[in-house]
């Protein structure tokens, strides 16, 4: 992404809507998960600007890797944790067979060779370790967003569970989220598509009362997950795991 992407994302990170309520949701996840009590060790692939690094660290003892010199040395300042220079698939500086839980937020569908990420990023994995995926859901829903964040793909529930098998993980589940604000920004996204009109940054703070609505909204769905989202949504959230065998 461009370096004023990572700029605004650093700058919106702890209070912007999207990425509090992201946060709150990937967290319960995590809470649900048979990590080890004490010592649990966590990698997140592609961390930004590392504004997901303090909410993982409630977990276990946290490595990362980025890309971006920018955006590496930003997480490294805000965390003082291990974020090592590194890209997806080829060039992951972490051991294998090492890691209880691997995130990777919103990552995947920045790189071209996704199956092979998620292989690798799998091999880092000790045998049965998990992996905590998610992507933004529905190719009908493409818009300048996705250009702007240099993203090559959105995926359907279909093709992340057909990576996810491909690159030797057992899916554990795969659910949309994002799904009661789903109808609001799937009507803003075609309106646009069909008046030519790309609209500016929809990823600019809010007034603080949308911000806070906007937040309780998309937060309350961590209630709505744990007990299973049959309903569209903006993104997609998938839980695997390694095999034992692999």
């Amino acid at each position: 992404m461009e370096r004023h992407v990572y700029e605004r994302m650093a700058a919106l990170e702890q209070e912007h809507w999207w990425f509090v309520a992201r946060r709150a949701i990937v967290g319960d996840v995590i809470s649900r998960l048979p990590l080890p009590a004490t010592g649990a060790r966590i990698l997140e692939a592609g961390c930004g600007t590392g504004g997901n690094l303090a909410m993982l660290s409630q977990f276990g003892c946290v490595s990362a890797l980025e890309p971006d010199d920018d955006a590496r040395a930003m997480a490294r300042r805000k965390s003082g944790l291990d974020v090592r220079e590194g890209a997806l698939p080829h060039d992951i500086p972490f051991p294998r067979d090492h890691f209880d839980l691997v995130v990777a937020l919103d990552v995947l569908e920045h790189v071209k060779e996704d199956r092979e990420a998620l292989r690798a990023l799998l091999a880092r994995l000790k045998p049965g370790g998990h992996a905590l995926i998610t992507v933004p859901a529905f190719p009908f829903l493409w818009s300048r967003h996705d250009e702007t964040h240099h993203h090559h793909r959105r995926y359907t529930m279909g093709q992340l569970r057909k990576i996810i098998e491909e690159a030797g993980g057992t899916v554990l589940r795969i659910t949309h989220f994002n799904t009661l604000l789903f109808p609001l920004v799937a009507g803003v996204r075609l309106m646009q598509r069909a008046t030519g009109l790309g609209g500016g940054n929809d990823d600019r703070m809010p007034a603080p009362a949308v911000n806070a609505l906007l937040r309780a909204i998309f937060g309350s769905e961590r209630w709505l997950l744990r007990h299973g989202n049959p309903l569209p949504g903006v993104s997609l959230l998938a839980m695997a795991r390694r095999s034992v065998t692999s």
